[in-house]
C-alpha cells in the first residue's frame, strides 16, 4: 500500500543532529507503543502515530517500514488515510477519560472551576473522538475494478 498524495508533499527533510533526534524520538515512540500493546493502559495508536510523523521527516526506509508493518501499519494507515478510530479504542478513550474525571472529582484535587475546566476539556476530546468515523469507507465495484 502507497502513501498517500498529501504525505509527500508535508516532508521536509532534515539533516545532521535534527534528523537524528527525530529518528531517536520515532524508535522512541515505537518502543512505547508495543509496551502499549502489553500494558492496557498505555494507548498504542497516539505513539505509533508519532513515530510516523517522526520517520516522515527523517527516513523514507523507517516511514516505510512502520507503514507496511503487519501489526501497526494497518491502524497508522487507516488514521493517515481516513482519519478512522476504531470503536473499541472509542469507547476505551471515553470510559478512561470520564473515570479520569470520576477520580479527579472523587478526590477533590481541584477547585470546582478546575474541574469544569478540565470537563470541559474532556468534552471537547471526546466529540472529536466521536465525530471521526468508526471504519474506513467500503470500497465500491469501481474502486475494485481499477
Amino acid at each position: 500500500m502507497s502513501k498517500p498524495d498529501f504525505a509527500e508533499s508535508t516532508k521536509l527533510k532534515k539533516t545532521g543532529i535534527r534528523r537524528v533526534c527525530l529518528i531517536g524520538l520515532g524508535w522512541l515512540c515505537v518502543t512505547l507503543g508495543l509496551i502499549g500493546v502489553v500494558l492496557p493502559l498505555l494507548p498504542t495508536t497516539p505513539f505509533l502515530l508519532v513515530a510516523l510523523w517522526a520517520f516522515s521527516h527523517s527516513s523514507e526506509r523507517f516511514h516505510n517500514w512502520l507503514y507496511q508493518h503487519h501489526l501497526f501499519g494497518p491502524m497508522v494507515r487507516d488514521w493517515d488515510c481516513y482519519r478512522v478510530i476504531p470503536l473499541k479504542a472509542k469507547a476505551l478513550a471515553i470510559t478512561m477519560m470520564s473515570a479520569s474525571l470520576g477520580y479527579v472529582a472523587y478526590k477533590e484535587v481541584v477547585p470546582l472551576w478546575g474541574l469544569g475546566l478540565i470537563g470541559l476539556c474532556l468534552l471537547c476530546v471526546a466529540i472529536f473522538i466521536l465525530r471521526c468515523p468508526s471504519q474506513p469507507p467500503a470500497k465500491t465495484t469501481n474502486q475494485l475494478t481499477e
